[in-house]
């Protein structure tokens, strides 16, 4: 229980969000960077946990087909899977098939290692079952030196993504267009809040384009995550 938030810190941060969305403006449509905000930047680790899922890649459902050890994010890129930490609620030594799990790195330095596969999914792509009957245990996008606020300075110019709205991400394709609100940056300081515009791009480009990972990690389930900056996107008011 020490390691929950208390009631206090949740009402505080619940307000400080909901006050600095008020009053948002408009913003020209361009090309510009995106930062993903932890809270927003675990949709795109969930998302890459699907096309690597088996059921989607034995269907031809995935635009990670036959991408293994391939480059399929920026080098900056590490992602890791340990099933062993203490007080997770995620961890555990077998799958839901009774497959012993292992802690391994499923992304190094960009380079997509192993996926995600139940003993059937692995029969029907003649590979061995890798222990996720049932998802993933502990996968972390690890972290890298810079504070939030380090990120949104290195942006310079460009948006803030605090909120997802909408479904449109193909994983066949990896086109990606989704409502989202957030913050508009100028000079590398926040200037106004933004909401109901579109950001679209394609997951395989945006995986590529993340040009650097922050420091503050947010652990949500089986998953874990810093904010995000990608390079470029696509914005639409």
């Amino acid at each position: 229980l020490d390691k929950l938030q208390s009631v206090e810190t949740i009402g505080k941060t619940a307000a400080q969000r909901a006050l600095s969305r008020l009053n948002p403006k408009k913003i020209k449509m361009g090309v510009y960077p995106v930062l993903f905000e932890n809270t927003t930047a675990l949709s795109l680790l969930s998302h890459f946990v699907q096309a690597a899922s088996g059921g989607n890649l034995y269907r031809g459902a995935s635009f990670l087909l036959n991408q293994k050890d391939n480059t399929v994010f920026s080098k900056n890129v590490h992602i890791v899977e340990n099933p062993f930490l203490k007080e997770h609620l995620s961890s555990s030594c077998f799958d839901d098939e009774g497959v012993a799990t292992k802690k391994q790195s499923i992304v190094d330095a960009g380079v997509l290692k192993t996926y995600f596969l139940s003993s059937y999914s692995a029969r029907k792509l003649n590979l061995k079952p890798t222990g996720h009957a049932g998802g993933v245990h502990n996968l972390a996008m690890l972290p890298k030196e810079k504070s939030f606020s380090e990120l949104v300075k290195t942006m310079n110019q460009g948006l803030i993504v605090t909120e997802l709205l909408g479904q449109g991400v193909n994983l066949i394709t990896g086109d990606y267009s989704r409502g989202a609100s957030g913050f508009w940056v100028e000079n590398g300081e926040i200037v106004h809040p933004v909401e109901e515009i579109t950001i679209a791009g394609n997951l395989k480009e945006m995986f590529l384009d993340i040009v650097d990972l922050g420091n503050d990690v947010l652990v949500r389930g089986a998953k874990s995550c810093p904010s995000l900056l990608i390079e470029k996107m696509t914005v639409a008011a």
